[in-house]
């Protein structure tokens, strides 16, 4: 049979197949997500993440010069915060001796060229589990308190030595709230990677299990975004651009890829996607069963994300994906 074109000469061994891969992952796509508690000597398993760990700050240090030697370059800091310093004004979270801020300076201090990118958002630090401040008359959230109370956290953060801060909050205006204030304070080299496209999602109960940040009633709906929509993605992103994002993040990964491709086409600053706790967890609980291998649905995952249109994904199969790709799996 006679055929002017064989589509499958390009595919016929591994080399040729390396050679025309349109998407290639690197460790330099990847932000790790690290849950630091207090206290010394402390690596707690997550229950609902197998094989990831709420590390104390000493620990944390060891990990972060680990993921240095393997080629990562970013992490991205979550505290857990004890019971008792949790309120509904958040006021902790700008606490200059907090568990963050002290994170941070201890992981520059210790490999000062990593990239830390710190956590905004109230929920860890709030009585009622959510990422603003509460009216509990009304049962709502209230958007523009909780935008004051970020920018106090964020200059904090700034303050301590973060590299970016990274609001996850979905409070509307708090990009430019945030710009303007580390502009007037003298913070014009810190950078932010905005949650632009955060959704509302089931697939994040493994992150609160983590840090104890579940909603105390209701849930996040009036402020993180329907998955039924995805306009409503880009006008939010495009906001978030115009106030001063640096970077911005559609939120979760795997079941939004065609948010990430419709994000990426929009702008023309550099696309993050939160590979999150959920889809981590799923992953791993069907490799358990035998029912997938865990390692090539890592690789798989990581390059569909990055073929979407991402050009950082934060993920917790960071260090698993580096030692996978060093071995051309």
């Amino acid at each position: 049979m006679y055929l002017q074109r064989r589509n499958r000469i390009l595919r016929k061994s591994a080399a040729i197949r390396s050679l025309v891969a349109e998407t290639v992952l690197t460790p330099n796509d990847f932000i790790v997500p690290l849950f630091i508690d207090e206290g010394e000597n402390i690596k707690t398993e997550i229950p609902s993440m197998p094989g990831y760990y709420r590390y104390s700050l000493d620990l944390i240090i060891l990990e972060v010069k680990e993921l240095w030697k393997l080629g990562i370059k970013c992490v991205l800091l979550f505290v857990k915060a004890k019971d008792e310093v949790k309120d509904n004004t958040g006021k902790e979270a700008w606490n200059p001796d907090g568990l963050m801020q002290r994170s941070i300076k201890a992981i520059k201090d210790a490999v000062p060229e990593m990239l830390v990118m710190t956590d905004v958002a109230l929920d860890p630090y709030s009585i009622y589990g959510h990422d603003g401040i509460v009216d509990m008359e009304k049962g709502v959230i209230l958007n523009d308190q909780t935008v004051e109370a970020l920018t106090l956290m964020s200059l904090s953060h700034a303050e301590a030595g973060a590299d970016f801060i990274a609001p996850s909050d979905m409070m509307d205006g708090r990009i430019g709230a945030f710009r303007k204030a580390l502009e007037e304070n003298g913070y014009t080299d810190v950078g932010i990677m905005s949650y632009s496209a955060k959704y509302a999602s089931c697939f994040y109960g493994p992150f609160r299990d983590a840090l104890d940040s579940a909603p105390g009633f209701g849930d996040k709906k009036t402020y993180q975004m329907n998955y039924a929509n995805r306009i409503e993605a880009i006008n939010e992103t495009l906001q978030d651009v115009e106030q001063g994002a640096d970077i911005v993040m559609v939120k979760p990964a795997m079941a939004y890829l065609d948010i990430i491709r419709d994000v990426k086409n929009a702008v023309t600053i550099p696309v993050s996607a939160y590979h999150v706790s959920g889809e981590y967890a799923m992953i791993k609980a069907a490799a358990a069963r035998g029912w997938v291998d865990e390692n090539k649905a890592i690789i798989e995952s990581l390059t569909a994300i990055k073929r979407a249109g991402a050009d950082l994904i934060a993920t917790y199969f960071a260090k698993d994906a580096v030692k996978l790709l060093s071995e051309n799996l």
